[in-house]
């Protein structure tokens, strides 16, 4: 038998300790130009606990992925155009939030500061607040399109809630709300006072992937934008895994198309947050948070 590399390309299932088995580093060298990062973080949820493990089951599902080089539609492969590295996840003193919000903004400012592209696995959706606080230092304003069943702009939580990231994220002056648009909304929020455009799940169902797409780039326009899907914008019969499903959401086909159709606006920085694989025996959510990761790294170098 002739000698290989510990961490070869022969098996798939091998080693799978990376997304989609990327060199595991924090050296942030000049050859790197995409980063991901996990966040295993849930002590801000307010339904079902277990997206800490979000991370792990996302870069363990990743490896279906794998196979194609070329991933379709896309008429090129990915890697050989971008050189993308996992970082491995945020490390800070379990059931301390303000530590994770420390840690998180430093880890992920790092990284954007270095002028690398950064997609974050979570962990609850507040992760993305300590996020938009890094990308803001370093692209200063800038537009948010949000994928969810739920607007995230509700005022009377507690610090640290997963529902409240929109809320405190224009107040801080982090995104301009102006600028700023939610697709797949689906449960109750301020109707006659929302600074939020909103392409709600029953509109967005009704049309198609292109005429959502018109809409999302109208409103960002050339800002810089940090791209934020919650799973359950799927519905749950494509993402049951998540602590708050609800149903009428969008199908993974039409999601995947929207994604695919941002390729031209300006994304600084993106996630994918909510997957908790212990309400899914299957992967089949921890395989959509994946696959969303995927197509989002696509939009970094496509044409």
């Amino acid at each position: 038998m002739s000698d290989s590399p510990i961490f070869g390309d022969i098996s798939l299932y091998a080693n799978n300790f990376s997304y989609m088995g990327r060199r595991l580093t924090r050296e942030l060298t000049d050859d790197i130009d995409a980063v991901v990062l996990g966040i295993p973080y849930d002590m801000a949820t307010t339904g079902r606990p277990g997206t800490r493990f979000g991370p792990n089951g996302v870069r363990q599902a990743s490896v279906s992925l794998r196979w194609e080089e070329a991933r379709w539609p896309w008429r090129f492969v990915l890697f050989d155009r971008l050189q993308v590295v996992d970082y491995g996840d945020v490390d800070f003193q379990p059931g301390n939030d303000a530590d994770m919000v420390k840690r998180v903004q430093h880890d992920a400012g790092r990284i954007l500061a270095a002028g690398k592209k950064l997609v974050s696995f979570g962990g609850d959706h507040f992760v993305t607040l300590p996020l938009l606080r890094a990308a803001h230092k370093v692209h200063g304003k800038m537009a948010l399109i949000h994928f969810d069943a739920h607007t995230d702009t509700y005022a009377d939580g507690s610090e640290y809630d997963h529902g409240t990231m929109f809320y405190h994220a224009p107040k801080e002056r982090l995104i301009d709300t102006e600028h700023s648009i939610q697709v797949g909304i689906r449960t109750e929020y301020g109707y006659d006072d929302h600074p939020f455009a909103v392409i709600d799940a029953a509109t967005a169902n009704d049309l198609q992937a292109e005429q959502i797409v018109q809409q999302i780039k109208a409103r960002v326009g050339d800002l810089p934008v940090y791209l934020t899907f919650d799973i359950d914008c799927l519905d749950p019969a494509y993402a049951p895994g998540t602590g708050t499903p609800v149903i009428g959401g969008l199908t993974s086909d039409l999601a995947l198309k929207i994604i695919r159709g941002l390729a031209g606006v300006n994304i600084v920085a993106a996630d994918v947050v909510e997957v908790a694989p212990c309400y899914d025996q299957s992967d089949i959510t921890a395989l959509a948070g994946a696959t969303l990761a995927l197509e989002m790294l696509h939009l970094f170098v496509s044409e």
